[in-house]
């Protein structure tokens, strides 16, 4: 697999999926979680040539010498360092969860070589925007009629209480996929093990995101935005996902019935075909 050396000498990892269209850069989110789990995007390789980077000290990465560059705003520079390393004037970014404060900080700090921007039930945390226990649990309760709803349910009461037990967040898994079947508890499952935990604590550590600065950028930025939710996603609920699309002078909501966290997996067909709508740079 291909790789590139960042600004502080570590050595980072990307996939390369061949598609018939320009180059899109991938960041996954996790937070700081290798880029396996993503696929190839619900077959989005069919439009786009996939770049997929695993984030310092995950996948296939090298582990950093100083554990202060997994703060979200410090990668920024490696995102620049990929983007000259692959000689783009203008880099089109996918982002999900997580890796959209990523994506959302370089498109404010190099807005020259920011092309679209596609953000995947994106993480609102550098945008200071806040989520209630109430609109995440409006957004739960759209899943009542399924049959592992009454535990999962409870044990989110009691994370969004601040009473969680070990086990509950576990017990709340089934509401991130569309559909919670063998195929979703294996790839949760997997997910887990790719995660690399001392740089998830790192990455929104205080000084990470200055709210107030990045809403302004965001504000002149002309970049094209397509903001994707998911209908069911307690993690990006509605009207926060509503509030972030605002944000960008040119962006574009669009909410994928039945889909949750991922909803390349939920419903691959209407997600590439949303994707592959935005035009690339």
């Amino acid at each position: 697999m291909p790789t590139f050396t960042s600004y502080d000498g570590t050595l980072l990892n990307y996939r390369v999926l061949d598609g018939p269209g320009p180059d899109l850069v991938c960041l996954p989110g996790g937070p700081m979680q290798d880029s396996a789990y993503l696929g190839d995007l619900g077959g989005l390789a069919a439009h786009r040539r996939l770049i997929l980077l695993d984030p310092r000290g995950t996948g296939a990465s090298a582990v950093p010498a100083d554990p202060a560059t997994y703060r979200c705003d410090r990668q920024v520079a490696d995102l620049e360092a990929l983007r000259r390393h692959l000689a783009l004037p203008r880099m089109d970014l996918l982002a999900h969860s997580a890796g959209a404060n990523l994506a959302a900080l370089y498109a404010a700090r190099h807005p020259e070589h920011t092309g679209r921007l596609a953000l995947i039930t994106p993480s609102v945390a550098a945008a200071g925007i806040t989520i209630t226990a109430e609109q995440r649990l409006a957004a739960a309760r759209l899943r009542r009629d399924e049959p592992w709803f009454p535990a999962a349910f409870a044990a989110l009461e009691r994370i969004t209480t601040g009473q969680a037990g070990s086990d509950d967040w576990t017990a709340v898994e089934p509401f991130f996929h569309g559909r919670w079947d063998d195929s979703a508890r294996e790839f949760a499952a997997d997910s887990a093990r790719r995660k690399n935990q001392e740089a998830a604590a790192a990455f929104g550590a205080d000084g990470a995101y200055d709210p107030k600065h990045l809403r302004a950028a965001l504000r002149r930025s002309e970049s094209p935005v397509l903001v994707l939710a998911g209908e069911l996603d307690l993690q990006g609920p509605l009207p926060a996902m509503t509030e972030y699309a605002g944000l960008f002078t040119h962006a574009k909501l669009v909410v994928h019935p039945g889909a949750g966290h991922f909803p390349w997996r939920d419903d691959p067909a209407a997600f590439t075909a949303t994707v592959a709508a935005l035009p690339a740079n």
